[in-house]
């Protein structure tokens, strides 16, 4: 079976200051953490070579692949961020409408900056994607 590429690695503040060029970059990375961490109520962790996560869960696909993946998490990538905020709930789908400038990817929302997006909509589509986690999952999530 293969190895699960999504495992802890290094220091997060280490990865932003060594990895992230762009010091609007480096700014809304550690924004993004603050905000992350409040919501996820979990510290950051680095998983695999480039995104910062927050919390834990496991998962099994039918096909019978397993492995750990963070609750909700983001990567400062060159060209956007990628935000793992997204679960496709009905609540989630109308939420997009409202989140500002991105671009949707099958897992993952694309965006420049987090001047493009409305922070108040990241918050509840990373709730709604923790809540829908906590429901399908054994996870560190559990809200109560």
């Amino acid at each position: 079976m293969a190895k699960n590429k999504t495992t802890y690695t290094e220091e997060v503040i280490d990865f932003v200051d060594s990895y992230v060029e762009s010091e609007q970059k480096k700014a809304d990375s550690f924004r993004l953490i603050e905000l992350m961490q409040e919501w996820s109520n979990a510290e950051p962790k680095m998983w695999g070579s480039s995104i910062i996560g927050f919390g834990n869960y496991q998962y099994k696909y039918a096909s019978g692949h397993e492995g750990d993946a963070p609750v909700i998490g983001f990567s400062p990538r060159k060209a956007a961020f990628s935000l793992y905020v997204y679960s496709d709930t009905v609540k989630g789908k109308l939420l997009l409408d409202d989140l500002g400038k991105f671009k949707m990817g099958k897992a993952c929302i694309y965006v420049k900056k987090l001047s493009d997006i409305h922070i108040p909509v990241l918050k509840e589509l990373s709730i709604e994607s923790i809540k829908y986690i906590a429901e399908h999952h054994e996870c560190s999530c559990r809200i109560k």
